[in-house]
């Protein structure tokens, strides 16, 4: 069996979504967490998160840090970099069974109908806070809701990658998608 990974985006700096993603990784026994950006601010339009604590989520963090995989996102700046024990990456990409998953936060990313760059793959991915399944001729694209600010009555949510695929569940473990 292959290595699982917990995949959660747009924590803004709220210690309760923190706890929260530790919690999911003990829980399903996953062996890295994948983060997709915005981890420590809450950026300028949107409003002040419950638990709105970057410090704790810095302190919560950094005790994982042989586990985490983190994507920059356009909320992340140089000193969110020089506080967190590992690195922020502008992407990555993964193989887990026969899929090809890539990481990226979402405010560059391009969904066209063929696009050489993600072919074949399955682009995970945050920025918007909502939840959305697009294929593509290309590729399938993945848009996780925040784990701490959802948009559009979206859920709160988080992914699970293993070798039977993707699934995205709210954070009452009800399942919300899966490929």
């Amino acid at each position: 069996m292959g290595k699982k990974y917990l995949v959660v985006t747009d924590i803004h700096g709220s210690s309760q979504s923190a706890e929260i993603v530790i919690e999911k990784l003990k829980q399903t026994n996953c062996d890295k967490i994948v983060i997709l950006g915005d981890i420590l601010y809450h950026g300028p339009r949107n409003d002040l998160p419950k638990y709105y604590e970057p410090k704790q989520v810095i302190n919560i963090l950094n005790n994982y840090v042989d586990k985490i995989i983190a994507i920059k996102g356009n909320c992340d700046a140089e000193v969110d970099e020089m506080v967190l024990a590992f690195p922020l990456k502008n992407c990555a990409s993964i193989e887990v069974g026969d899929r090809s998953y890539i990481f990226e936060h979402g405010h560059h990313l391009e969904i066209k109908d063929t696009n050489e760059k993600y072919a074949g793959s399955v682009v995970v991915y945050g920025h918007t806070h909502v939840n959305k399944l697009t294929k593509t001729q290309d590729a399938t694209y993945v848009n996780l809701a925040s784990i701490t600010i959802p948009k559009d009555n979206c859920p709160r949510s988080y992914a699970i990658i293993d070798d039977s695929g993707l699934t995205v569940y709210d954070i009452e473990d009800n399942i919300i998608a899966k490929i």
